[in-house]
């Protein structure tokens, strides 16, 4: 087996093993339920809020592609504190990357344009 064969396996059975959901329109609940505690909506709001934040001043900054690597552990450093300490679950992440990163994103969104709130029972 090739190395680019190897690459295109892994990907798909680990970042798009999605099989469970057929949809964003499905997973998105899911992705609800595992994000039920304030506290850790409030990380993982903050998380993204630096993720966005941290992208407009790299991209203005024309910085290093070293330095990118502070995206994703500033983002999923938040988030999964939130899981580790106050959900006490796993982070969906780890089954469903794709369709985790943008539940992050289209929560962050909700909670901007007032559609969702910090607290999960208001929603």
């Amino acid at each position: 087996m090739n190395l680019t064969l190897k690459i295109a396996t892994l990907v798909k059975t680990n970042f798009m093993a999605d099989s469970t959901f057929k949809s964003f329109k499905e997973f998105y609940p899911f992705y609800l339920s595992e994000h039920k505690n304030k506290t850790s909506r409030i990380l993982h709001f903050i998380g993204t809020f630096l993720v966005l934040g941290l992208l407009v001043f790299l991209l203005v900054s024309q910085k290093e592609a070293r330095f990118w690597i502070a995206l994703p552990l500033t983002g999923y450093g938040f988030a999964w504190v939130g899981h580790a300490f106050f959900e006490k679950n796993k982070p969906a992440t780890l089954k469903h990357p794709l369709w985790s990163l943008r539940g992050d994103f289209t929560l962050f969104f909700d909670i901007l344009r007032g559609k969702r709130g910090f607290d999960a029972t208001k929603d």
